[in-house]
């Protein structure tokens, strides 16, 4: 695995209880929600080497299709990362589950193939330097695949999700935000948008502050061809 060097402490986050607690509810949601569906979907035709951040007790895992040759699994809380690592000895590729920050990932420039964040860009402490990191880490051309909860496009539930972010959300959730806007800050990172769409989740009459979500791919542009010597 092409490692670098970092003085990222190995438990950048730390929510034991909330962990717990996810470990718990996280397998229901996907079934009753319909969350494994969109996994399925945010992986398919995945190939080559992947890093995937923020990857929690390794949901994804499973959903990973034979043509990814490597997934590197970075997760920074504890009790998250060890659910994880059990994840990855049953998964179809090989995953090796490794602790850091999304801010600072310890792994070398431009060494993989695609990204994937997954319900993650909510609850890293700096969405711009995440990405930002990707951006590094893969190569040009490369494939960043998203799956994000974010900012309402209806005015009163943004009023509320804005509310909540500043008060009892990230307290109770493990840092989540409510507000963030994925979509907007992954094109302010330099990546070029592709294809998208907008979902809720779960898709209930009445939406929870967390449902809107969007589930699409990005790129990092390519390098630009160099010019002749005049």
């Amino acid at each position: 695995m092409p490692l670098r060097r970092t003085r990222t402490p190995h438990d950048a986050v730390h929510h034991p209880v909330f962990a717990r607690l996810y470990a718990r509810w996280s397998p229901v949601v996907d079934e009753r929600a319909g969350v494994r569906a969109h996994r399925q979907e945010l992986l398919a035709g995945l190939s080559g080497r992947v890093i995937e951040i923020g990857a929690g007790n390794g949901l994804n895992f499973a959903h990973y299709p034979g043509t990814v040759s490597e997934v590197v699994a970075i997760e920074p809380e504890r009790t998250l990362r060890r659910l994880a690592v059990d994840a990855a000895v049953r998964a179809g590729v090989p995953v090796d589950v490794v602790p850091g920050a999304a801010e600072a990932l310890p792994v070398k420039s431009e060494a993989f193939d695609a990204a994937v964040v997954s319900l993650v860009l909510c609850s890293v402490r700096d969405v711009g330097r995440a990405l930002a990191e990707l951006r590094r880490v893969l190569r040009p051309g490369g494939e960043l695949r998203f799956f994000e909860h974010g900012l309402a496009r209806g005015r009163a539930l943004a009023t509320v999700q804005r509310s909540l972010d500043r008060t009892v959300w990230p307290v109770v959730f493990g840092g989540c935000h409510t507000a963030r806007d994925p979509l907007r800050a992954i094109t302010a990172a330099g990546f070029e948008l592709g294809p998208y769409r907008r979902l809720r989740v779960p898709d209930t009459a009445v939406p929870s502050p967390a449902s809107p979500c969007v589930l699409g791919t990005a790129r990092r542009p390519a390098e630009p061809e160099a010019r002749p010597p005049t």
